[in-house]
């Protein structure tokens, strides 16, 4: 039985913790904030409550494996799951809506058609064809298996070029290929909002993040019945039921090494912690020294990062229940290059006071630079919802904003990290899980294969692989 130190309770540090309990280690978990969860939060007032991270979960497989890997009692024992249908509702610049279902390709096409003309959905149609080629060729090394040591091969674009008799046009940037594919400023605002929604520039990410829109119109779109925070509560639950003990307020200084290898940790008053194994699932500078990629300095940070995205959320309480024809999701293109805002309404008894009031989120990618104006930033993606909330401003008690500096509060970082892309020389890969430090381990969002829930999820699992199998361990299955 190992001594192991997980650093942060976020949903990646708590799926490795899990996995390792079981396997019969003995893992504390020391968290700098006073909860767990990472960036999956709960902001409560008046009866009101809303996820202040993701509020919608794709690949649930990745938390159903973990429960059945960790215990004998089932993801759906512990949370209520429900496909969202439709998955999204998409208002363009020009006033069209279209309704796009859940994990139907034929549906898609049709809602397309329908909308935006004869032809749209064929056109989005193929554009996912090629997109499964891209997703094939990378979901298992990059989503599965240990980030190799050389990860060169993921660096090479892997969307496929379209042929045109003799002539090869080179895939380049996703916009490029929206507007290159597609032909239809709609369909390829359409495109755009899946890489805003993980804070991607479309201009400057490459290709392959056509592997966004494929999977979740591929795999679906669900909601946990209380908000996403009860996704977190079950993964909490079974950690303490496998016997990870949890240390909160509790702020990591420093990885200690010894022969060459981590031998702990230091906390912030001093106290030291010896360990066999240290798994971090956060993005401490301090922490990682010359061991991988030197988050503090600016030149080598992931482009993603570099650019500073972050996310506003508005939290609004609204008075009046839903109206008829009313969907959970809706996302509000504008015109120009301003990314597109998301509106979740979930009707969701648990996070309103009663069927006369209801609770509304509205999130946009933005830049987290110290120079923003927040509560200006705020009121325009507030102006840009109204059109997914009729009689928004009239109905409205109160609001609650929260920034990137809440981020950094809650998780010690401004920035949410998106999930790893193949493509573009590797600039978009994040650290990999076995750092260049023996006994030293990166899971959650910043180490691969990326942010957001389900990526964060399997990094718990290829960093439970790699301490439990070792050099045997070739990946998840």
């Amino acid at each position: 039985m190992a001594r192991i130190v997980v650093i942060g309770a976020g949903m990646g540090a708590m799926a490795a913790a899990a996995r390792l309990a079981v396997a019969g280690h003995r893992v504390t978990v020391y968290e700098r904030a006073e909860t767990y969860g990472g960036a999956v939060r709960r902001f409560e007032r008046d009866g009101f409550g809303f996820d202040t991270g993701p509020g919608l979960l794709h690949l649930p497989a990745v938390y159903r494996d973990l429960f059945v890997k960790t215990g004998k009692e089932p993801l759906e024992d512990r949370v209520e799951l429900t496909q969202v249908d439709p998955a999204s509702r998409h208002v363009f610049a020009d006033g069209t809506t279209v309704d796009l279902p859940n994990a139907s390709r034929a549906g898609t096409v049709s809602a397309l058609d329908a909308a935006l003309g004869s032809g749209a959905g064929e056109r989005w149609g193929d554009f996912m064809v090629r997109a499964r080629e891209a997703w094939d060729r990378t979901r298992r090394p990059l989503l599965e298996e240990p980030q190799p040591e050389d990860p060169a091969a993921l660096g090479r674009e892997p969307y496929p070029a379209l042929k045109a008799g003799f002539l090869r046009r080179p895939t380049t940037t996703l916009a490029r290929i929206g507007a290159r594919e597609l032909r239809d400023p709609r369909l390829a605002a359409l495109l755009d909002s899946y890489a805003t929604a993980y804070g991607f520039d479309p201009a400057t990410a490459p290709a392959a993040a056509a592997v966004l829109p494929y999977m979740e119109q591929t795999f679906g779109t669900w909601y946990v019945k209380g908000g996403i925070r009860a996704l977190a509560d079950a993964v909490y639950e079974r950690c303490l039921k496998r016997r990870v003990e949890f240390v909160f307020d509790a702020r990591v200084e420093e990885v200690l090494e010894k022969d060459g290898r981590a031998s702990g940790i230091r906390l912030e008053g001093g106290e030291t912690v010896e360990a066999d194994h240290v798994v971090s699932g956060a993005p401490v500078p301090a922490l990682h020294r010359d061991h991988v990629v030197a988050w503090d300095r600016q030149d080598d940070l992931p482009r993603h990062q570099l650019l500073g995205t972050g996310r506003v959320t508005v939290c609004l309480a609204l008075r009046g229940s839903r109206e008829a024809g009313a969907v959970h999701r809706t996302v509000v293109h504008a015109a120009g290059d301003r990314p597109a805002v998301t509106v979740l309404r979930p009707d969701d008894p648990a996070l309103r006071p009663d069927d006369g009031h209801e609770s509304v989120t509205v999130t946009a990618a933005v830049t987290t630079s110290p120079e923003q104006d927040w509560q200006a930033v705020a009121a325009r993606v507030l102006a840009q919802a109204e059109p997914a909330v009729p009689r928004l401003r009239e109905r409205l008690l109160w609001q609650e904003v929260r920034t990137p500096d809440d981020t950094l509060g809650e998780t010690g970082v401004r920035e949410v990290p998106g999930p790893a892309l193949a493509g573009d020389g590797g600039r978009l890969l994040p650290a990999a899980n076995r750092s260049p430090l023996p006994g030293l381990y990166f899971a959650g969002g910043w180490a691969h294969p990326g942010g957001g829930l389900a990526h964060a999820g399997m990094s718990g699992a290829l960093v439970a692989g790699l301490i439990v199998e070792g050099a045997d361990f070739r990946g998840s299955r």
